[in-house]
């Protein structure tokens, strides 16, 4: 076994409060798992290990935007915990490139400068989101393969191969003296993929008969039965459909799905056709892949977007971004004839090559219904054959307890209702209800030789990120953007004479996403009627801005709801002279 070893200096425990919420006790010899992030949601995976005066943190994932988040970009985990505990962090281990993995560095590695660990095309996919941002790697940090370990502290790492719908993916054994915990990562046993490397069953098979404390294990698809389907599966159909094509394919997928690119490379060569990559994100995978070995390409298939315009259509493929009705994705769009490089015409055959994830199927449907308006032919769907997922079915979560054989049960990675799911499976499998533990994010779980528990919880939500605002978008200014998107806004001027009390001019009432001004004069002119009453009425009390906002925006609040059954925004802007 190769071991990487990480030097570190032993510090003093430093108790923190305030704005960190609950500190761990981080002395003493129990061991501790902290969640910050990818329980009870898709996404945002983060989570913490804690013994004695060390902590390693796994993983730092961002999730994207739900659809009531108006103009947010992503959401990151809260890492106020991890701020309050910042001298104790030794290293973040990181278990494969996806962006629910590692999309939260950028943000977290300007406050915690430790160093990364992660195999190689982890690592290449995070210097290039990092760099992006103005960022490097923060000192120490280092490539590691399967098989090979990482000693921080008293906490030994020990990486394992594991398959998942993106290549160079690890489970982690994280060995303490407490006992071992096992952290299978995202995954699924594939006994065909792509790039050959199977799961490693004879690891996991010795860490079971060394004994596991803690096992943590993706939860995905704990309600789907029987087993997730190889991804050379998805190769096969490409092929047949790459082949029938009587003009240009176009396929859409996840932009980290490097097996799934590979595949589509190797259909096109097989049919003598040229494959140009759209969209940043999909030439920055397919640039690193290609430049790390991870995609081969057959000699000159891979060509500019220029080149693959001057060749004949039935010659061409186009790799894009938009499986997901992203709006600024590239195949959303083509299909609303917005992308200035590629026009859908009558003959092209879409292909897309991923499941809505939850959330985004409306933005799917809606992606498809204009493409087929554009005269294409669209192939999506679980049943078109052309996807399958990266997460293991209940047969292979079976198959998982059955060689780890472990004391104590956690299910991360997915919604409540996968927690829940996984949960009843690891009974049925001979686990003891009371060694199972469902928690959320910022639960604390405890363990000793012979005991565990969930013990606290710390401070853990969504932090919004907004352009270059981090944290400073919360529940008020969405709150304030819904009320803005549904009913629009209304702004009442009026101008006042603070010494006689009087009003000189106004009010002007300026609508926008409300009502047009223009058709509704006569509710404007009597929402101005019912102002000067209730300026009237206060008279006396003019000096007192916020009583006389206040009154206004109950006076016409009521006033518009009557005759609108509407809640505009109304900000009421008061002027001395």
């Amino acid at each position: 076994m190769v071991c990487v070893l990480l030097v570190v200096e032993k510090l003093f425990v430093i108790r923190h409060k305030g704005k960190g919420g609950e500190n761990l006790k981080l002395l003493g010899d129990k061991l501790k798992i902290v969640t910050l992030g990818g329980l009870g949601e898709i996404g945002k995976n983060m989570m913490a290990i804690c013994y004695r005066d060390d902590i390693l943190v796994v993983d730092a994932g961002l999730a994207f935007p739900e659809e009531e988040m108006l103009g947010i970009d992503v959401v990151i985990p809260d890492i106020s915990f991890l701020l309050a505990n910042s001298a104790q962090i030794r290293a973040i281990v990181l278990t494969h490139g996806h962006e629910d993995h590692i999309g939260a560095l950028p943000f977290l590695l300007p406050q915690i400068n430790v160093p990364v660990f992660g195999t190689r095309l982890t690592m290449g996919l995070l210097e290039r989101k990092l760099c992006d941002s103005g960022l490097k790697l923060p000192p120490g940090s280092q490539v590691v393969s399967a098989g090979e370990c990482l000693t921080v502290g008293d906490i030994e790492v020990e990486f394992f191969r594991m398959n998942h719908s993106i290549a160079d993916v690890v489970g982690l054994a994280i060995h303490t003296p407490v006992g071992t915990i096992l952290h299978s990562g995202d995954f699924k046993f594939d006994q065909t993929p792509v790039d050959d490397e199977i799961s490693d069953f004879g690891k996991l098979a010795e860490l079971g008969d060394r004994g596991v404390l803690v096992l943590m294990s993706d939860s995905t698809n704990a309600e789907k039965e029987g087993y997730t389907q190889s991804e050379k599966v998805v190769g096969r159909r490409l092929l047949e459909i790459i082949s029938q094509a009587e003009q240009r394919v176009l396929v859409a997928t996840f932009a980290s799905n490097v097996h799934r690119i590979q595949q589509v490379i190797e259909a096109a060569g097989q049919n003598g056709r040229k494959v140009a990559v759209i969209g940043r994100n999909m030439e920055n995978t397919v640039n690193v892949a290609v430049e790390l070995g991870y995609i081969n390409v057959p000699e000159n298939v891979l060509v500019t977007m220029d080149e693959l315009a001057r060749l004949p259509h039935r010659q061409a493929v186009i790799l894009t971004t938009g499986s997901q009705g992203e709006p600024m994705s590239g195949l959303t769009r083509m299909s609303l004839n917005e992308h200035r490089r590629v026009e859908i015409v009558p003959g092209d055959t879409v292909i897309i090559a991923a499941n809505p994830v939850p959330g985004n199927e409306k933005l799917v449907q809606r992606t498809t219904d204009n493409l087929f308006r554009l005269g294409a032919s669209v192939i999506y769907g679980a049943e078109s054959g052309v996807h399958v997922s990266g997460h293991a079915s209940r047969e292979e979560l079976k198959l998982l307890f059955n060689l780890v054989r472990p004391k104590y049960f956690i299910p991360i990675h997915g919604e409540y209702r996968h927690l829940v799911h996984h949960a009843a499976l690891a009974q049925e499998m001979g686990i003891a209800p009371e060694n199972i533990f469902v928690g959320e994010n910022g639960s604390v779980f405890e363990f000793s030789r012979d005991k565990g528990a969930i013990t606290g919880k710390v401070p853990a939500g969504n932090v919004l990120v907004d352009g270059l605002g981090i944290g400073d978008v919360g529940n008020i200014v969405l709150r304030d953007r819904r009320q803005l998107s549904q009913d629009g806004i209304l702004i009442v001027v009026v101008a006042i004479d603070k010494a006689g009390q009087q009003l000189l001019a106004g009010p002007e009432i300026v609508s926008r996403g409300f009502v047009y001004v223009r058709e509704s004069e006569e509710l404007l002119e009597e929402a101005k009627q019912r102002v000067r009453a209730a300026l009237d009425e206060e008279a006396d009390c003019v000096a007192e801005w916020s009583a006389l906002k206040s009154k206004l925006r109950d006076v016409l609040g009521q006033y518009l709801y009557e005759r609108t059954r509407r809640r505009p925004m109304i900000l009421p802007i008061i002027m001395e002279v």
